[in-house]
């Protein structure tokens, strides 16, 4: 079984949970911990090798450590990492958007803004579909997270579709 988790960041869920009971749920205090083989990864391999990379990277572990905050518990985001707006964002994500390549479904799967709510999520969708060409065809593709009790009494879903 291999674990892995940013122990900076994530906490176990404990739904609700006294601040005791997160702490003991922490794999460290479980039964297994004795028999955990621990190995390191060296290299992100999500970066590359210059310089930039490895200054970008100890960037990211001084924020999960939470030295970089100020007075105000506010982080200091680097100039090159600022975007003026919305149009800057996805041209800066999404490289020739407009272009033949970016018809292709794997080009997306590589480029990702990720946003904390629906209605952001929206606005994006909606500037980076006006960027295509006006005669591309546009599909929309619907989720639930749940079903109605009717649904549910005609159709067997498993949790893992939904």
């Amino acid at each position: 079984m291999v674990f892995g988790r940013d122990f900076y960041q994530t906490l176990p869920v404990v739904p609700k949970g006294t601040c005791q009971q997160v702490v003991a749920a922490f794999l460290c205090r479980g039964n297994l911990w004795e028999h955990i083989k621990f190995l390191y990864l060296r290299q992100n391999m999500h970066l590359g090798h210059s310089e930039a990379d490895n200054q970008y990277a100890q960037w990211l572990l001084e924020i999960g450590a939470g030295s970089t905050m100020d007075d105000n518990e506010m982080i200091q985001v680097p100039q090159s990492m600022v975007c003026a707006n919305l149009n800057a964002l996805i041209n800066r994500i999404y490289l020739g958007i407009s272009n033949s390549r970016a018809q292709d479904d794997w080009y997306f799967l590589d480029c990702i803004i990720l946003c904390s709510r629906n209605n952001q999520v929206h606005d994006i969708n909606e500037a980076i579909l006006q960027q295509f060409n006006p005669n591309t065809k546009v599909h929309m593709l619907r989720s639930v997270d749940s079903i109605s009790k009717k649904d549910r009494m005609h159709h067997a879903y498993p949790a893992e579709f939904l």
